[in-house]
């Protein structure tokens, strides 16, 4: 007994030979649409095939592309992307009126024919011989859904979209083909509903419940018969009977709709003629796709997460992988992003720095313990328009950042303290610590060849009040520049270079440090502000580092879920060493240069930090569960924060503990209301050896530091300038008991100087790789010789 298909009448076999016989009579169908004879003639071997058993049966029906939705840690909607608009609906979810206005003008045989229409394409072969051309076509609604799957299949490349509508023989009868397998396997319900998932209605809208939102902000179950009707007449050209563009075009197709619907029998004539009488009533829904349509400022956050969809290996072997799993969308992102911070955070930006200022800030908080990114925003939104931006200022390049990052100055200096106490160092260690100093002839490194000095540069504190000896703790919540120096000279650079190693630290462009002083020191090279979070967020977790994390879970459209990457957690340090740290830098907020970003309600610590020039301002702190970095600056490393207005605020001078300081304070405050405050884990320094320090009245600084630390460099041509400050000349002869003096700290006669230039600087500025003595990217591309470090 032959096999039937569903729905009864001729197999497919049957169907197939029966449809060849007539297009042999007919002269020329290509699967229902006649050509004209041209084509028909000048169809060649490429264009056809050899016999219809050759071609293959497996018709690829790929999971429809649909809007991904990307949700914070409470389940709350960031925004949603697509590369297509489009929610897949089951058939009972779809108004009977949108089922049958679609068969009634595209198929009104549809439950009557197999996957072809015979009568459907005599009928047209006749009018299409009367008229001279091709006035009528015969695909069926089978066919016209094994075509939209071609075309899904080829997404948005131009030469696949071309192949998949090429029209040739070879590929009509491959489309029947696969139109009588579909019709076999699925039948017609089944069929109908992948229609009208999959084909498109424009205004960016595919498939019926995506045009039902779009155009009347409504569920596709309840659209009503006129609306229907409208969306049915859509699918012959949507451009051209778009009821947004031309509601009067739009209202005759529709009622040419209604009125097929009514001679069908599917409606009343008086039914018909009541919606024909009716206008087109839309209640447009603008489109809402990508990062840009992101809420309470997430859009970089959002952007963040699909860099890192798209970079990491656990979601395909290759980035074509990877992208055609995103593109394909339906998922559901669960991210760490936590509202409550993540508002905090932008309401303290704008509370601070103005969109349309000179200037941008970049703000990011991790969680020490997990490292889940809990927060991400900054002054500049997300879009293409005046003073609004793509580039994420928090993040390194290959996450969609700036060039190099920003450098940071000296909050880089608590990992030389932790690299020095990790040596042996003690907490309470003093070095002389000279107003200005050259820097060392040679230090050690790594790789057993030192540095050397080869350019004689100097560096000095912020103001020549600032003369030592100092012991740790007052360096660092002075931010003493040649104490740090003095410290990598006696330490070496590799255990620098190891530490920051361990901490996750790179430059913007995702290489490792310069091995210099200066980067190694004052923070003269760019780092991102997530780095720096994830890194301080180590000292908060008692010495362990955990790598960044943004994807907490993710589900397929059939539920499904997928495998996400997770953070992964080592020790950096001991936790006695951490410990140290946490008590030094609480007394940065507690009385040193980060007084303005303490917090009054828990335990906090932070450093500050500024580059020269001022072209760079710093905070990173944190409380035990939570860590903050604050950058603030231009992004072309153009503008030196002097004499600046920034949020309306007038500054004579920008340093770390002014603008950004309070930045991150407003944040914090905001991100830990209702959380219970924990405190650190700290110990008890004992106060260093006391020795008489030189006679702080020579020279002529000025002694105004405004509370700030700079992290400043020498003019770099070795020669100091003889003044009598403390640190010029460097006879190397500073003997006081109880301090360590390494060899050549201050001096020696045979320094030979420095290298230090910076690389070439991209669009988003941020210093490159410099040497010695660094020098600030200017972000314009060009060369720039180094002449001085980033001082805080």
């Amino acid at each position: 007994m032959p096999k039937k298909r569903s729905g009864g009448g001729l197999t497919g076999t049957q169907q197939a030979a029966k449809f060849l016989g007539v297009s042999v009579l007919a002269g020329a169908v290509l699967a229902g649409i006649a050509l004209p004879a041209a084509g028909v003639l000048g169809l060649a071997a490429k264009g056809t095939v050899k016999g219809f058993d050759e071609i293959p049966a497996n018709l690829k029906r790929p999971p429809l592309s649909q809007r991904t939705t990307i949700l914070d840690s409470q389940g709350g909607q960031i925004a949603t992307v697509y590369s297509r608009d489009r929610t897949v609906v089951p058939l009972k979810d779809i108004s009977p009126y949108m089922q049958k206005a679609i068969i009634a003008i595209e198929d009104s045989r549809f439950y009557e024919h197999g996957a072809i229409d015979l009568k459907g394409v005599l009928r047209a072969l006749n009018k299409n011989a009367t008229s001279g051309g091709v006035a009528e076509g015969a695909s069926t609604l089978t066919q016209q859904y094994v075509k939209n799957v071609f075309v899904e299949e080829a997404g948005d490349d131009p030469d696949k979209v071309a192949a998949a509508t090429q029209q040739t023989l070879g590929r009509k009868i491959q489309e029947l083909k696969y139109a009588i397998q579909v019709e076999e396997e699925l039948g017609k319900k089944k069929i109908l509903e992948n229609y009208l998932n999959i084909t498109f209605f424009g205004q960016q809208a595919y498939g019926v419940e995506a045009a039902s939102q779009r155009y009347f902000s409504k569920a596709a179950k309840d659209l009503k018969l006129e609306e229907a009707a409208m969306l049915a007449g859509l699918v012959q050209s949507p451009s051209r009977y778009d009821p947004v563009n031309d509601s009067e075009e739009a209202a005759k197709r529709r009622n040419v709709v209604l009125q097929r619907m009514a001679t069908v029998g599917d409606i009343s004539q008086a039914d018909a003629d009541r919606a024909k009488a009716s206008d087109i009533k839309l209640k447009v829904s603008k489109p809402k796709n990508g990062c840009i349509t992101a809420v309470n400022g997430a859009g970089f956050f959002c952007d963040y997460v699909r860099e890192v969809f798209l970079s990491d290996p656990v979601f395909g072997k290759t980035k074509e992988d990877r992208a055609k799993v995103w593109n394909r969308g339906g998922l559901t992102v669960k991210t760490t992003l936590d509202p409550q911070a993540q508002k905090s955070a932008q309401e303290s930006i704008k509370d601070h720095v103005n969109q349309s200022d000179r200037v941008a800030t970049a703000v990011t908080m991790v969680q020490p313990g997990t490292g889940k990114v809990l927060a991400m925003g900054q002054s500049r939104p997300y879009g293409f328009g005046k003073n609004e931006t793509t580039i994420n200022y928090s993040v390194d390049k290959k996450d969609g950042g700036s060039n190099y990052g920003f450098p940071v100055g000296s909050t880089f200096k608590p990992f030389v303290a932790a690299a020095a106490i990790e040596e042996g160092r003690p907490a309470n260690q003093v070095y002389s610590s000279p107003y200005q100093m050259p820097y060392p002839a040679s230090i050690t490194t790594c790789s057993g060849k030192p540095w050397v000095n080869t350019m004689g540069a100097k560096l000095e504190n912020e103001n020549s009040a600032e003369v030592g000896p100092y012991p740790l703790r007052e360096a660092m919540e002075m931010s003493v520049n040649t104490y740090f120096v003095q410290m990598i000279q006696d330490i070496g650079l590799c255990p620098v270079v190891e530490m920051v190693d361990k901490l996750g630290v790179v430059q913007g462009d995702g290489t490792k440090l310069p091995v210099a002083p200066a980067p190694l020191t004052l923070g003269s090279t760019g780092i991102s502000p997530l780095v720096m979070a994830g890194a301080y967020a180590t000292f908060a977790n008692r010495g362990t580092y955990c790598t960044p994390t943004v994807i907490e879970s993710i589900r397929t459209a059939d539920g499904k879920s997928l495998a996400v990457p997770k953070s992964t957690c080592e020790r950096a340090m001991d936790e006695q060493t951490a410990d140290t740290i946490n008590t030094l830098l609480s007394g940065v907020v507690d009385s040193g240069t980060g007084q303005k970003a303490g917090l009054q309600s828990r335990p906090n610590a932070g450093k500050t930090g500024t580059t020269d020039g001022r072209k760079n301002a710093w905070f990173v702190g944190y409380t035990p569960n939570l860590s903050g970095a604050v950058w603030v600056g231009s992004p072309s490393q153009q503008v030196e924060m002097m004499n600046i207005t920034i949020g309306g605020r007038w500054h004579s001078k920008v340093f770390g503990g002014e603008v950004p300081g309070p930045i991150w304070r407003d944040a914090m405050t905001g991100a830990l209301e209702g959380k219970e405050g924990t405190p650190f884990n700290t110990v008890t320094i004992p106060d260093a050896p006391k020795a008489d320090k030189p006679d702080e009245d020579s020279g002529d600084g000025d002694g105004d530091s405004d509370g700030e630390d700079r992290d400043r460099g020498g003019n770099g041509n070795g020669n100091g300038s003889q003044d009598g400050k403390p640190g010029d000349g460097g006879n190397g002869d500073f003997p006081i008991p109880g301090i360590s003096l390494p060899t050549n700290a201050i001096g020696g006669g045979d320094i030979q100087g420095a290298t230090g230039n910076a690389a070439n600087q991209g669009p988003t500025g941020g210093a490159a790789n410099q040497g010695l003595t660094g020098g600030d990217g200017d972000g314009e591309g060009q060369d720039r010789s180094g002449t001085s470090a980033g001082w805080d």
